[in-house]
């Protein structure tokens, strides 16, 4: 007992783990930096596109969604594309996904989705009947499901995937004027994905193919770079718009709005400790610059806080010192809490002071100022052309060949599914097209003979409805 070295080492050791992200759990990193390649000063004041050539550092972290720690980083799911710009007026962190969609519009509904995904609170194993019994119920999400059944489901690496800002922000330009955007960050590596069979086989062989994939291509100087791009609506046209613009299960169709290049991203530094740089990085759409504002989108005003609580959770309520999250230039009035170690201000820690402590930035940190009318509710928007873009995706997007991929991805998935969750699924595709479910039936019947006996799921649904209406 008196060997303290021995009892310090191990009371570390004990506490070496830190609380992983709920979602995103399983990620790559790397340093690079953004180059404005196109003026869009017209649009935006923020300083980052202050003009062309100029160039800002930035981090980012590649990740997937359900993800948890010792998971396959290439199983079907969607990808995160987080980004930090350095900016020299703070933190822009562009919280992105592979998909320019997602499953719910509703924030109330995102913390029930999630659980969808995770593993069951009983077997503690991964099963597709939550997933399917939640998407089935909620038509909203069926274009996000096409995409994530898609080729796009299963990314081959990080480098091979576009990412999307999915929700609408606003600019505002330096003459106070505002438009909403969504961002696009296209690869310069050309799209690239695996099919179902090659990522259950790169699973077994390398379960951090993907992690690895970027970190060697960067390691030998084959840097791997996307370029930006925004869809501009003036809020005329978003209030005469077909859909709602602030709508997260929905697109904005370039023939609509077509791509404006920005600039491109190229990342040519990997961490030197996982852990201190990548595992600690915190995001949160709540880290804007002058210029770049929120939108009415529900889900967005939702992940401000999330974002943000979950650092506080994870890493601390000082997280924003660490050197991976701290910005170029850091004045403020924050001070102490756990694991503080540095203080930004200089004299009394209240504002305002008249001994010289930080004051207000001269370049306007505040909001454009709109109007807004209606009632404050809490409104659930279940059927709201929810099959308007997924007939268009199914129809115009997708070749014979994808939809037969599409397919059989759902179809693997949903075959041992109970009963009437399966067959609740394929009407809910047939809302898209005819032809979709007579395929899905189709391919089912084919591949039946290798799955769970009919009857057998039958009577596991049997038990499972008469053991809830038992505790009801």
């Amino acid at each position: 007992m008196q060997d303290i070295a021995l009892f310090d080492d191990l009371g570390h050791f004990d506490r070496e783990r830190i609380p992983p992200r709920v979602v995103h759990a399983t990620g790559a990193g790397a340093y690079g930096y953004f180059e404005v390649t196109h003026d869009i000063t017209q649009y935006c004041k923020a300083s980052i596109f202050s003009e062309i050539g100029k160039k800002t550092p930035m981090f980012a972290r590649w990740s997937l969604v359900k993800s948890e720690k010792g998971d396959s980083d290439v199983m079907r799911d969607l990808r995160g594309f987080a980004m930090k710009f350095y900016t020299d007026e703070g933190n822009w962190d562009l919280d992105a996904n592979n998909t320019p969609i997602f499953f719910v519009r509703d924030p109330m509904l995102f913390t029930q989705f999630i659980r969808t995904q995770k593993h069951h609170p009983r077997t503690h194993t991964r099963e597709s009947n939550p997933q399917w019994d939640f998407w089935s119920l909620r038509d909203e999400s069926v274009h996000q499901v096409m995409w994530l059944f898609g080729d796009r489901g299963t990314p081959d690496g990080y480098r091979h995937m576009n990412g999307y800002g999915s929700h609408t922000f606003k600019m505002v330009n330096a003459e106070g004027k505002a438009v909403y955007v969504k961002f696009h960050v296209k690869t310069c590596q050309g799209i690239k994905n695996m099919t179902r069979h090659q990522a259950c086989k790169m699973s077994a062989i390398d379960p951090d193919y993907s992690l690895r994939d970027m970190f060697n291509a960067i390691e030998s100087e084959n840097f791997p770079s996307w370029e930006m791009f925004i869809q501009v609506m003036t809020f005329e046209e978003a209030e005469k718009y077909r859909w709602n613009p602030f709508d997260l299960t929905k697109v904005w169709l370039h023939s609509d709005h077509p791509l404006i290049p920005v600039g491109k991203m190229t990342f040519n530094r990997n961490p030197e400790n996982y852990f201190s740089e990548v595992e600690q990085a915190c995001f949160s759409p709540s880290h804007l610059v002058p210029g770049i504002e929120i939108s009415p989108d529900k889900m967005l005003q939702a992940r401000m806080f999330s974002y943000t609580d979950t650092q506080f959770h994870r890493v601390g309520v000082n997280h924003g010192q660490l050197p991976i999250n701290c910005p170029l230039k850091a004045t403020n009035y924050v001070r102490d809490g756990y694991m503080c170690y540095r203080q930004d201000s200089k004299g009394p820690p209240y504002f305002p002071n008249s001994f010289h402590g930080p004051v207000e930035a001269s370049n306007g940190f505040k909001e454009h100022v709109y109007s807004v009318s209606g009632d404050v509710d809490r409104y659930d928007n279940q059927d709201d052309h929810n099959f308007d873009q997924p007939k268009l995706f199914w129809s115009k997007v997708l070749d014979q060949p994808a939809r037969e991929r599409l397919v059989e991805n759902i179809v693997d998935n949903v075959k041992d599914c109970y009963p009437q969750i399966r067959q609740r699924v394929f009407d809910m595709f047939y809302k898209v097209s005819p032809n979709f479910k007579k395929m899905l039936e189709e391919e089912y019947d084919k591949i039946s003979k290798e799955s769970i006996p009919e009857t057998t799921l039958q009577g596991i649904w049997n038990f499972v409805t008469s053991a809830v209406k038992t505790e009801m």
